[in-house]
């Protein structure tokens, strides 16, 4: 195997990346890969926090357009990205992969508090960090979260985990001839409205100079030959 590149990575899954061929919730088998595919590059060297969306069982900005208050709805989507990280906590662990759970919300008697130095040092014992609750605001989404942590707890890159193998100008679900992009800059994908991650997100990257990967999470094996350097997906830089 490849001697891997980065020594420490943050890993934005989405919500809905944990649905599988479910419509709601979480598909076990969709965890359990996601979990051994994580658990085979910790042990390859590399320390990874995640950090979980919660679009699988509450959307705050959903909640909202159905007439529920935005600050209460982007609430509820905080504890939907806890429980998803309570599930994937579990799934680790039965992997035998330490994993600590720390929250933006204070939920003593489930998890931790997100604290940098505490969760730096989790990583540099080779725990598994998932960073949940997002930013602990409303208005914030998840996209946003991955960013901050990801330049808080000093990792080399931000992996964006999705169900396409990289950046496209036009959805090519939906568009036959969408073109696939192998680089782009952060001011391209503010400029093109390129739906990658929030302005926000590109924003505070391309302050800090994080770079970001956007790659197909589904493809299995995929996360290893990323971190030992192979080019995978698209690039913002």
């Amino acid at each position: 195997m490849s001697k891997p590149v980065y020594k420490r990575i943050l890993l934005k899954l989405s919500g809905e990346a944990l649905l599988g061929d479910e419509d709601y919730g979480i598909d076990p088998r969709i965890l359990l890969r996601i979990a051994e595919e994580i658990t085979e590059v910790v042990r390859s060297g590399v320390e990874v926090a995640v950090v979980i969306g919660g679009g699988n069982i509450f959307r705050g900005a959903g909640l909202a357009q159905s007439g529920i208050d935005r600050v209460t709805g982007d609430h509820m989507g905080m504890l939907a990205t806890v429980m998803n990280s309570l599930a994937l906590q579990d799934a680790l662990e039965k992997l035998n992969m330490e994993a600590r759970v720390m929250s933006a919300l204070a939920i003593h008697d489930v998890c931790e508090d997100y604290i940098r130095r505490r969760a730096v040092r989790h990583l540099e014992k080779s725990r598994v960090v998932i960073c949940a609750a997002g930013t602990g605001n409303p208005f914030f989404t998840t996209d946003t979260a991955a960013a901050l942590r990801a330049i808080e707890v000093d990792a080399d890159i931000l992996l964006k985990a999705t169900k396409v193998d990289g950046i496209y100008n036009a959805d090519p679900k939906i568009e036959s001839g969408a073109s696939r992009y192998d680089s782009l800059s952060y001011d391209e994908v503010i400029e093109g409205k390129l739906r990658v991650m929030d302005a926000n997100a590109i924003v505070l990257c391309r302050e800090q100079e994080m770079p970001i990967r956007v790659f197909n999470v589904f493809e299995p094996g995929n996360l290893m030959k990323l971190v030992t350097g192979q080019d995978i997906g698209s690039i913002v830089h």
